[in-house]
Formats: structure tokens, C-alpha cells, sequence
């Protein structure tokens, strides 16, 4: 059984160099081409990409405990940023990835001219805003600085978090898509934009931060203790995903993991590890 293997960031560079070299193939080349679900060899390790917490416990879990009885050989690569998995799962480095919500890989795919689709939700990391300098969100005021992620689908959610509590206001209608730009009302504030792994770094340097679920646990931070305000799981379309590229979807593979993750045994693995900081999201794909 392979070991899992964990890319971090001083091996992003080298990654980021091979994945764009393969990406320069056209649909004409057999090396650009990933197995279709038709093709795959069953017997085959499925590879999946995953950031390391929860995306990456959630499938050792599987691994540990569920696959072997399924009849499913997984693999699971470790990623710590946010694109190299799409990246990776579009040139068939790997066979799957588990990291994202259906609006950041809609953005990623518009953007990158890639073709991953979304198999299945498996959870949902409900967005916070921290503060090691204020204990209560009354307690922040005019001329005070928040850090918010600076991905557009990211920001725009994090931008409605504080629109939701009376922090800002933003221009009617741009949903998700809200940027600083759309703010109609700081109140004083000051923002500083930051790639979303930073943020929780930042937290130090700024009075307040909107830190993504997986990066707040990776920083010891407790989302349903910690957090000022939390996003309602309800109605949330931003379950996190395990997608593939177009074409891969009915991998048998792919339909034996998915099986897995909505499993009661997860369920219940991700209720008792994460204590409602992490939320199973099993309905259909874009709903919580």
C-alpha cells in the first residue's frame, strides 16, 4: 500500500512546472487525454488530491477503514494550496480531487480553461470571521482592519458574511461575486486582501479575519468555539465536492468512493472529529 504523499508549498514550483508542461497538450494528444470512466482498470489505485484537513482525514478515514471492504484501492495526495489540484486532475496526474465548492471550481474552470466537474458533495466548512484583539462583533469599530481571502469566490463570500452582519453593505445583487469594490458602506473599515492560506497568519497584524473552515483548523483554531459569526450551514452552496475531469464521472471508482463518503460511518467520523466545525453536506451538488 502506498503512503500518502503530502505536496507542500517549496514543491509547488517544481509541481506547477510539470502540470503546465502536460497542460500544453491538445485533445489530439494521447498524453493529454485522463481515462474515461469506461476505460479505467478497476483495480487500480484511485487518486485522489486533497488539502490536508478535513478533505485529507475524511478520505485516510475511508482508506483506513471503509475502502479494503469496498473492494476500492485509494490514494490520497496531499495538496496545500488551491490549484494545483485542479490543475493535477485535468492533466490526469491524479484521478480526482477533494478541496473545493462548485463556485470556486465554476470560477477555476472559466478562468483556466479546465474541465472538472462535480461528482458529489461530502461537507461543508462554514466561513468565520476571528479576532484575537475583540471578543464580540460589537466590539469592532471604525478603523479597524479585517483580512478576507482574496480568490474571487472566496471574497465575495466572505464580503456577504459581514454584509449578513451588519458590518458593510454591498451593492444589491452581486451575491458571491461581491469584490471591495462593490462594498457600499465600510463603516470605517480597512480590508487587506490575502491569499486564504495566509489569513489565519495574518490574524496578528489585523483586528479581525474571515479565515476558510480548513485553514482554521489547520491553525488550531476551533470554528464552532472560536469564531465571531459563523455562515449558516442551511441552504449553503458551498459544500465542498470530490470532482473529477468531464468524462470520469461513472468511474467505478469514482462511484464506489462517493458511496463511501455519504456513508453513516462518515457521517458520524465527521460529526465526532469536528464537533459541528465541519458539517456533512450529502445532498445533491450546490446544496448543503
Amino acid at each position: 500500500m502506498r503512503k500518502n504523499i503530502k505536496i507542500t508549498a517549496a514543491a509547488a514550483a517544481t509541481a506547477a512546472l510539470a502540470f503546465g508542461l502536460t497542460a500544453c497538450g491538445t485533445s489530439s494528444d494521447p498524453a493529454s487525454k485522463s481515462e474515461t470512466g469506461a476505460k479505467a482498470d478497476a483495480s487500480k489505485a484511485l487518486v485522489v488530491a486533497a488539502s490536508p484537513t478535513p478533505h485529507a482525514d475524511i478520505l485516510n478515514f475511508v482508506k483506513k477503514n471503509l475502502a479494503a471492504k469496498a473492494g476500492l484501492k485509494l490514494e490520497v495526495k496531499e495538496f496545500t494550496d488551491y490549484v494545483l489540484p485542479n490543475t493535477a486532475t485535468e492533466n490526469g496526474q491524479v484521478d480526482a480531487n477533494f478541496f473545493q465548492h462548485v463556485p470556486y471550481l465554476d470560477d477555476f474552470n472559466k478562468k483556466n480553461n479546465t474541465h472538472i466537474v462535480a461528482v458529489a458533495n461530502v461537507h461543508l466548512e462554514p466561513l468565520g470571521l476571528y479576532s484575537k484583539k475583540v471578543k464580540d462583533l460589537k466590539d469592532i469599530k471604525a478603523g479597524q482592519t479585517i483580512a478576507v481571502p482574496n480568490d474571487t469566490t472566496n471574497e465575495g463570500r466572505a464580503l456577504q458574511l459581514l454584509a449578513a452582519n451588519g458590518l458593510i453593505t454591498v451593492k444589491d445583487g452581486v451575491g458571491t461575486n461581491a469584490k471591495l469594490s462593490d462594498i457600499t458602506d465600510k463603516k470605517g473599515l480597512e480590508f487587506k486582501e490575502l491569499e486564504a492560506a495566509t489569513v489565519p497568519r495574518a490574524l496578528n497584524d489585523v483586528d479581525a479575519a474571515v479565515i476558510n473552515g480548513n485553514y482554521a483548523i489547520e491553525a488550531k483554531l476551533q470554528p464552532a468555539k472560536d469564531a465571531l459569526v459563523l455562515e449558516k450551514a442551511e441552504d449553503n452552496p458551498y459544500a465542498n465536492i470530490l470532482a473529477v475531469k468531464a468524462g470520469n464521472e461513472k468511474d467505478a471508482r469514482v462511484q464506489k468512493l462517493v458511496k463511501l463518503l455519504h456513508s453513516d460511518e462518515v457521517k458520524k467520523f465527521i460529526e465526532d472529529t469536528y464537533q459541528g466545525s465541519v458539517v456533512p453536506a450529502f445532498g445533491p451538488v450546490g446544496k448543503s
